[in-house]
């Protein structure tokens, strides 16, 4: 006999980077261009991110690499939320 299984609700996760501790050595926007950049000032920056108390995030149903980046991070200020 054959289980009903109910669908999987969206996995959702949010990406955080605290910008003031940013060194700007660019290895997360090396590591995952989809959602890092750096820009005018030479730090970091989350594509299409809100910002709230000098934290960027961003709410993302795929992360990418983002936690290679995260975990690359030598200022640790890459966080991933799940």
């Amino acid at each position: 006999m054959a289980k009903n299984f109910l669908p999987l609700k969206n996995f959702m996760a949010k990406i955080k980077l605290e910008r003031e501790k940013c060194i700007g050595c660019g290895s997360c926007a090396a590591i995952c261009p989809t959602y890092f950049e750096l820009i005018d000032d030479g730090k970091s920056h989350i594509k299409g991110s809100t910002e709230e108390n000098h934290i960027e995030t961003l709410e993302t149903d795929k992360l990418d690499s983002a936690e290679s980046a995260a975990e690359a991070c030598p200022a640790q200020c890459i966080y991933i939320e799940k």
